[in-house]
């Protein structure tokens, strides 16, 4: 199921029919004081775009307004793991624009929320906001340490790493789970590892160790999808 609903007259019947909408995105260049103040009066937060942010946006070609529906797209540590669904850990990566590359993957993917456990900069966090294509407005990023997020960690634990195992498909990927993937050079801490309920590896037969972190978020995430369309 699609967390956008697409178009302006789509989401105006939406709010008035109530609609749980978490937050609208408006294109700044059209009139839509209608929706504008119908979700102030709801109490429905209301983000601003351009028609080329939009556009890039529309699961259905060019629309002047859109809606995030499901997914709270804002939340602390301890918020995030209360709610239902697939939570990524990327541990340990610091390149700033493959945790935007990751942050888009997963929010694509219909995840809950994304948590780094290295800190970043203001600059640093700019640009995976823009590697991300701004998708940190619809799903929750969240900056913790390792050791805060395994103490609110409420679910299965499933790692990607090279000692795993199993391949992605023949693990549980389903239901509430924190799926991890690391660094491309260090991996999944030992931290991590230790605390993990099943480590998986992805093939690679070539002559380069590992993938870059988008391609493992996308496979984990898309057999997670494929799984729980075939339940």
């Amino acid at each position: 199921m699609s967390l956008q609903i697409t178009g302006e007259e789509d989401v105006l019947d939406a709010l008035k029919k109530g609609v749980e909408i978490k937050l609208v995105l408006v294109d700044r260049e059209e009139d839509c004081s209608e929706i504008i103040e119908l979700c102030n009066s709801m109490d429905i937060r209301v983000v601003e775009g351009s028609s080329t942010d939009l556009w890039r946006m529309s699961a259905n070609g060019q629309q002047k307004v859109l809606a995030l529906i499901e997914r709270e797209p804002l939340g602390t540590l301890e918020e995030v793991f209360e709610r239902e669904g697939a939570i990524w850990l990327f541990d340990g990566v610091e390149y700033a624009p493959n945790l935007g590359f990751g942050v888009r993957t997963a929010e694509v993917s219909g995840a809950t929320a994304v948590i780094i456990n290295v800190s970043k900069t203001h600059e640093e966090r700019r640009t995976i906001r823009r590697a991300s294509m701004r998708a940190t407005r619809f799903i929750p990023v969240v900056y913790a340490t390792t050791e805060e997020i395994l103490a609110a960690c409420n679910r299965r634990i499933v790692v990607a790493e090279d000692v795993g195992g199993k391949a992605p498909w023949q693990t549980d990927l389903t239901g509430d789970v924190l799926l991890v993937v690391g660094a491309e050079n260090a991996g999944v801490s030992k931290e991590v590892l230790d605390a993990a309920d099943e480590i998986v590896r992805l093939p690679m037969p070539g002559f380069i160790p590992s993938y870059n972190l988008q391609v493992a978020v996308s496979a984990l995430a898309i057999e997670r999808i494929r799984q729980i369309q075939s339940e």
